[in-house]
């Protein structure tokens, strides 16, 4: 074959896109269970954040002694052991399954429930966890992440200090979510509202959303007796 006709060169071409595109299939292929792993990882790291562990050399024996079980909460309020996979998307598994997740863990003795919240920010999304002591009222840490809030603004909310504001705030006001995040310095209710961060007012407002937007789907649980 004549190497330098158009011909040669169309074969040759067709060749190496299908020789890289099957390359780059068996690559994903071969690496999808360590991704998959590690977002797993991942995502058991951000659930001990939210009960104050965090740093911790292993991840896994960590969550195995902390969290006792992964609950979904039923219609009434009431909590069954999930019997599926670890989920990793709890907004997908909200509207997807109408699954609701709920952490029942075990720090130093005492039972704390773990609430996944999900929303949006000023560019993308946000999420994160709650962790509430026995009475299911009482914040005992937070952890929140977000995809691409500006940094030294809105991406403050991923910083120890800010999630640390929460810690002791009451959840409930009566039988409404009163947990929120208000403007900076305009703290009115001090036993249940936060600062938010200055300069980063839509974020600040996208975690006020999230978390009584999420905090809602689980108060037949929160305010079950």
């Amino acid at each position: 074959m004549n190497t330098n006709s158009n011909s040669y060169t169309i074969i040759y071409a067709s060749v190496m896109v299908i020789i890289v595109a099957f390359l780059l299939a068996f690559v994903s292929s071969s690496l999808k269970e360590t991704q998959n792993k590690n977002v797993q990882l991942d995502t058991k790291k951000q659930i001990l954040s939210a009960l104050n562990i965090r740093n911790v050399e292993d991840v896994e024996a960590a969550y195995q002694e902390h969290v006792k079980s992964d609950m979904l909460m039923e219609a009434d309020g009431t909590l069954t052991e999930n019997t599926g996979a670890f989920a990793t998307s709890y907004e997908k598994e909200v509207k997807e399954n109408n699954r609701l997740h709920v952490f029942v863990c075990d720090v130093d003795g005492q039972t704390k429930y773990v609430i996944p919240v999900y929303g949006a920010g000023l560019w993308g999304g946000i999420w994160g966890y709650i962790a509430l002591n026995d009475d299911k009222d009482t914040v005992y840490g937070t952890y929140f992440s977000h995809a691409s809030e500006t940094p030294g603004l809105g991406a403050e909310i991923a910083t120890e200090w800010f999630q640390k504001s929460f810690e002791g705030k009451k959840t409930l006001e009566g039988e409404a979510i009163a947990l929120g995040v208000v403007k900076n310095g305009k703290v009115e209710k001090e036993e249940y509202q936060v600062d938010g961060i200055s300069g980063g007012t839509i974020t600040s407002v996208g975690v006020d959303t999230m978390l009584k937007s999420c905090l809602n789907n689980y108060l037949k649980f929160l305010t079950k007796k």
